[in-house]
């Protein structure tokens, strides 16, 4: 992972933009962390970003229990960083595409940016739709994107569904910075409540929106984590008695 805050991935996004190359900006929390440890194309999806920062107080902690110094401020998450790209996008006269959310939220979501920024350059499409290679609905997706002609290329479906498709179409896509933005527009359009910013900075956002969908959260923030409690239990005996790292089969 590459601790960075919002200050510092925003200039990264300028500086592939300005150079016109194309890269992956990812993120992890503790959910795709979870992903991460159950499938190998997710792990594929990973080694292949070229940046990956953190989304989620419990990465800084996990960070520091392995002897990182990585600030709260490395902390850096979409339901606020969306707003910044929006304003640094309207600045610097960036075109943003965001593909993700149920029929009509993206737009709604859009025309807040636009009335908050003026001036954006904002596209969207609908994340409902079949994402197999070489389908007509998938090809009319990518050929809208290419249209636009986006600087920045938001793919916000939900994980892994998102990265995936990233993964799958990265040599189609025609963007310079694509981004794995979860829910940023259903935050943006009030279709999902935001949780109080002071919650995600001493840790606990996780249970604002455990409260807010209880039935399509409850497996995430109750469950998964026990994975992650044992990957590291294991990765730290077998440092103490090997001097290794836990490894991965890449099949």
């Amino acid at each position: 992972m590459h601790p960075m805050n919002m200050a510092e991935l925003n200039a990264l996004l300028a500086e592939t933009i300005e150079r016109n190359e194309k890269a992956i900006v990812a993120n992890h929390n503790l959910h795709s962390l979870y992903l991460f440890l159950k499938s190998s194309k997710v792990r594929a999806f990973y080694r292949d970003a070229r940046w990956t920062h953190i989304d989620g107080m419990p990465i800084v902690a996990l960070a520091k229990l392995y002897g990182y110094r990585v600030p709260r401020e490395s902390r850096v998450t979409y339901a606020d960083w969306t707003y910044s790209i929006a304003e640094v996008a309207a600045q610097k006269k960036w075109r943003l595409f965001y593909l993700g959310s149920a029929p009509g939220i993206a737009e709604a979501g859009a025309k807040i940016l636009r009335n908050r920024f003026p001036g954006l350059q904002i596209a969207t499409a609908s994340g409902f739709f079949n994402t197999t290679g070489g389908s007509s609905e998938n090809e009319d997706v990518l050929r809208k994107i290419a249209a636009f002609e986006p600087h920045v290329l938001m793919v916000g479906m939900g994980m892994p569904r998102q990265e995936l498709w990233i993964h799958e179409n990265f040599a189609a896509l025609q963007a310079n910075a694509i981004l794995t933005a979860g829910a940023a527009m259903d935050y943006v359009a009030g279709a999902v409540p935001t949780p109080p910013r002071w919650a995600g900075k001493v840790g606990l956002e996780w249970a604002f929106r455990l409260g807010a969908e209880p039935k399509r959260l409850w497996h995430r923030y109750l469950v998964e984590p026990w994975t992650i409690v044992g990957a590291v239990v294991r990765d730290f005996f077998i440092k103490r008695f090997t001097g290794r790292s836990v490894t991965f089969n890449e099949e």
